[in-house]
């Protein structure tokens, strides 16, 4: 992108810097942040300004917490990871929508199979019975977000033909008359699995964030067990403690 400086301006040559690295940052590259902004030295170069300048523009999106500098390395544009939260209990479609951001399926796939023996206890079927399992690989178009896999009680009545594009407990509750009120969740980071790398697209070893839920109905009986492995450098988990007083 080609760039000159209005000398003439009333605007401060910081500030036409500043708005110039602003533009850059929208490219996708950048925004990706597989790209470094153009070094202090460079720009100083190119512009016939001093580096100090350079410097006070790039300075005020540190600020801003638009990008990061680190030394020996340059500056590069952060990547705004997802905030959810704990006691947000709402489907990962609606929540992505309620943040503007578009849900991409990369990968769906429903099969009547076999589990483990965690699966079974969780939901109280006898082992060896075939159950539904349903996976998903989620995201945006700027990458995979979520592997989920998730298991479902023989009672809930699915039959694999269903939309399962749609939200799942609308789904579970328009095709099944299943209302569910109760999940018990446990969080842990682990270290990705092969199956988990590939599905993600990410390297093997790499840390992720496994959130592990049980699902029940108004009743209290289980009707999913469900584990979702997050790509962590897009997701993170807010949550509030509150101090008895």
């Amino acid at each position: 992108m080609e760039f000159k400086l209005d000398q003439s301006s009333p605007i401060p040559l910081y500030a036409q810097i500043e708005a110039y690295l602003r533009s850059l940052m929208q490219e996708e590259e950048y925004a990706k942040g597989d790209k470094l902004l153009p070094k202090e030295v460079a720009l100083s170069k190119k512009l016939g300004v001093s580096r100090n300048t350079i410097r006070q523009a790039i300075n005020q999106l540190v600020n801003e917490g638009l990008v990061e500098r680190k030394k020996g390395v340059g500056t590069k544009v952060v990547t705004k990871k997802i905030s959810t939260r704990l006691d947000n209990w709402i489907s990962f479609t609606n929540e992505m929508r309620s943040k503007g951001i578009e849900v991409v399926d990369y990968y769906m796939a429903i099969e009547l199979t076999r589990a483990t023996a965690e699966v079974y206890q969780a939901l109280g079927v006898a082992e060896g019975k075939d159950i539904w399992k349903l996976e998903k690989i989620r995201g945006s178009k700027k990458g995979k977000f979520l592997y989920s896999v998730s298991y479902f009680h023989p009672r809930v009545g699915i039959t694999g033909r269903e939309n399962f594009k749609k939200p799942l407990y609308e789904l579970l509750e328009t095709e099944h008359d299943i209302i569910v009120s109760t999940s018990k969740e446990r969080l842990k980071a682990i270290t990705a699995s092969r199956k988990i790398s590939e599905a993600l697209g990410i390297c093997d070893n790499h840390a992720v964030l496994e959130r592990e839920r049980l699902v029940l109905d108004v009743g209290d009986r289980p009707v999913e067990f469900n584990k979702v492995y997050y790509h962590t450098d897009y997701f993170t988990y807010d949550i509030d403690i509150k101090r008895d007083l």
